[in-house]
């Protein structure tokens, strides 16, 4: 098989399956082509380490990084065409202790191509409400459950009557109905220097990409108080792990209460068919305010567990995704 018919076979799967990414990995003689789908992995095939070296380097030569950089870690990104859909593919490499280099592609797919169903349509019903108001509103849970193309779907209908302005590092997804701005430090194009220069394109939504740190939740925060509607998200095993979260950022109290509109901690459910469904545990109003000055002992809301055992008993998810899901 050529090189090319390699790279048509590996990616066309994997976006077929709507997999999040594809990892290709040195073993002992060889190397190993699997992609990650809902958290499981699964192999495609396993190939020669010459031929594993040649992908690797073909995707590098296509994602303009360093071809004799073999050792370091790297990143690069370019798009992929297939079926009149354009997929951005991320990069990323690195070598391991033995000189041997290793590649993991980051799937991004179209807003339009990534519709999510939702397990309960009531929560989707709750969350384009909070959307309707202004302040901070955020998204929870683990890499490729879905929170960056939940946000897009709200902001989407948003954009009908409203200006949505993107501020990320880097840009997951183009959506030609947002103005998006990208941080580059180096250019000193700051979340803090494109906030100011958002601020005066006057938009109604700010998504602000990832708050990862100080800076970029105090910049969040800023947004939102200033009377814009803020969608971001923040890595926590729950909804109350958010505000604990937020509050290692340094973010004042008072200030996190007033900005704060809602907390949404999203999972994706297999459900029958081969299918996924979003579920949330949303967080808003007073149950929000009560959990800055009593945090609760249990992980995740009773709600959480109901919403899954309801669905079990509709035959609508099985046993094994009912226990494998409870604690989030």
């Amino acid at each position: 098989m050529k090189l090319e018919e390699y790279v048509q076979k590996f990616v066309k799967t994997c976006i077929q399956e709507r997999a999040t990414d594809l990892y290709m990995l040195p073993r002992l003689d060889e190397y190993q082509i699997m992609y990650k789908r809902l958290n499981h992995c699964h192999i495609i095939q396993e190939v020669s380490q010459q031929v594993g070296e040649q992908l690797i380097a073909y995707f590098k030569f296509q994602a303009d990084m360093a071809l004799s950089e073999r050792r370091r870690p790297q990143t690069g990104a370019y798009y992929w065409q297939q079926q009149g859909s354009v997929v951005h593919l991320r990069l990323s490499s690195v070598g391991d202790f033995l000189n041997r280099e290793s590649m993991v592609i980051r799937f991004i797919y179209p807003v339009e191509d990534a519709h999510i169903q939702h397990l309960e349509p009531f929560q989707w019903e709750k969350l384009v409400g909070l959307a309707n108001k202004r302040g901070l509103l955020l998204f929870s849970g683990p890499m490729g459950s879905g929170k960056t193309t939940s946000i897009y779907q709200l902001a989407r209908y948003l954009a009908q009557e409203k200006v949505v302005m993107t501020i990320e590092d880097p840009v997951e997804i183009f959506e030609e109905k947002f103005l998006q701005l990208q941080v580059n430090t180096r250019a000193e194009m700051t979340y803090e220097q494109l906030l100011k220069v958002g601020l005066r394109h006057r938009p109604d939504v700010f998504i602000i990409g990832e708050i990862r740190d100080d800076h970029t939740a105090n910049v969040a925060v800023k947004a939102a108080l200033s009377g814009h509607l803020v969608l971001s998200t923040v890595h926590a095993q729950n909804s109350f792990g958010v505000i604990r979260r937020l509050q290692q950022f340094n973010i004042d109290t008072e200030m996190l209460q007033q900005a704060l509109t809602g907390i949404a901690y999203q999972r994706l459910i297999p459900v029958k068919k081969g299918e996924v469904a979003a579920l949330f545990d949303i967080m808003d109003g007073e149950e929000l305010q009560n959990a800055f000055h009593k945090m609760p002992n249990q992980k995740m809301n009773v709600r959480w567990g109901e919403c899954l055992e309801k669905e079990y008993q509709k035959h609508n998810i099985s046993e094994k995704t009912l226990l494998e899901y409870q604690e989030g």
